[in-house]
Order: C-alpha cells, then sequence, then structure tokens
C-alpha cells in the first residue's frame, strides 16, 4: 500500500529520518516544520495520512488536529500525533481531539512505520487500499507520486526531488496560484536551506523542461505580485 504522507516536525534532523522511512517504505512524503504550513499542506495536498508533532510552533498539534477535524474538506483523514509528553492527559486529549494514534518520544522509526500501516489499512486510504490512478495531470503533464515519474506530452521528464515535490502540488490544483513561501513549504525536507527565491531557480529551470520556449512559458506561468500557477489545459 502506498500514500501520500504529510509530516508536520518542527525537528529538521528527525523530519528528515521520517520522510525516510516513509520513502524506503514506498509512500510519499511531504515535511513541513510549524502548524500552519500543515493546515495549508493537507488542503492543498489531500494526503492520505498526517505524522504531526504535538509541539509545533505558530499552532500546535491539537489545534492542528482540531482544525482538520472541523473542516469541510478531509475531516477522515487519519493523524498519527507525535510527542515527548507522556502524561495520560496529553493522550487522552490528543485522542479526544480525533488523533487516530498517538506515539510519545522517543520511538523507533520501524515502531512509527507499523503504526501507519495499522492506520492506514484500518482506514481504507493509500493507493492500494483505494484502487486509484495516483497519478496527477495538468497541461500536458502527468506526475506519478508512486512511480517518483514526470512525464511531459508523454515523454519522461528527469526532476529533482524539490521540482517533481513543486511540479507534484502544482498539477494537483490546476490554475491555482501558489506563492513562494507555499512552494517553499513543498520543497522542505529537500532543500532545507532554501529560501523563497530559490524557488524562482526551480520554477526556472522547470520551465526549461517542461516549455516549448522557456522564456515565454504557457504552461507555468509567473502571476505578478503573487506568484506562480499550472495552467489546467493543454498549452
Amino acid at each position: 500500500m502506498c500514500a501520500h504522507v504529510l509530516v508536520a516536525e518542527d525537528d529538521e534532523k528527525q523530519a528528515e529520518l521520517i520522510r525516510r522511512s516513509l520513502l524506503a517504505e514506498g509512500h510519499t512524503a511531504t515535511v513541513v516544520h510549524d502548524g500552519a504550513a500543515a493546515l495549508d499542506a493537507a488542503r492543498r495536498l489531500r494526503p492520505d495520512l498526517v505524522v504531526l508533532d504535538l509541539m509545533l510552533p505558530v499552532l500546535d498539534g491539537f489545534g492542528v488536529c482540531r482544525a482538520l477535524r472541523g473542516g469541510a474538506e478531509q475531516p477522515d483523514i487519519p493523524v498519527v500525533m507525535l510527542t515527548a509528553r507522556s502524561g495520560e492527559d496529553d493522550l487522552l486529549l490528543g485522542l479526544d481531539v480525533g488523533a487516530d494514534d498517538y506515539l510519545t518520544k522517543p520511538y523507533s522509526p520501524r515502531e512509527l512505520m507499523a503504526r501507519i500501516r495499522t492506520v492506514l489499512r484500518r482506514s481504507g486510504r493509500g493507493v492500494g487500499a483505494r484502487g486509484e490512478d495516483p497519478v496527477v495531470r495538468a497541461a500536458g503533464i502527468s506526475v506519478d507520486p508512486v512511480r517518483h515519474e514526470v512525464r511531459c506530452d508523454g515523454a519522461p521528464v528527469e526532476c529533482t526531488p524539490a521540482e517533481f515535490q513543486i511540479l507534484l502540488a502544482m498539477a494537483g490544483e490546476p490554475e491555482r496560484v501558489f506563492t513562494r513561501r507555499q512552494l517553499l513549504q513543498c520543497t522542505r525536507g529537500f532543500d532545507r536551506a532554501s529560501t523563497e527565491r530559490a524557488v524562482d531557480v526551480h520554477i526556472m529551470n522547470l520551465r526549461r523542461k517542461i516549455e516549448p520556449d522557456p522564456r515565454r512559458p504557457v504552461r507555468l506561468l509567473t502571476v505578478f505580485g503573487v506568484g506562480y500557477k499550472l495552467t489546467g489545459g493543454r498549452p
């Protein structure tokens, strides 16, 4: 069973360890480091499961879980909560706000992966469980998160991990305008030292790969003063 997992963990080393463990299990992963980014990514990317640290900046894990459970977009998205707190009150509160499972730090990556498998199987989510086509398509571009492949008009396109995550997000919501900050969040875990200006470099490189004429883009467009969008139809 392959799933797209959103990892919300402010400890970058821990987040990277979780991401690598997920990739080794055949999943895809998006990493964010604060609660506001977690909510934005959950609503935008519609992951199959969220690994949610309790002690997140901006908005803590309880707040994120409450917002997900109270929202109309994905009230049933499975959540595995991580915390350094071991008190019974925190455990009960985590379950009360809607977490499907609760793991106390320190934990082994193998235990976390086993918990994730159990929650995915119980929830019936993930590509293997749903039998859905995981490929997202827009503007003649297809992005396959299972095989980690990109094609443009049927031809394979070699992308860096950061470029792949940007395309995956944008192809999943064609015509949506993404800010640089939102696209930067897609690359976290790959380009941890990046700034928002690095997004411009990724966009420039992607245009060289998917545009008939990178100087006159017809697929990956600039929305001046806001950010970028991927067109919905073929150019």
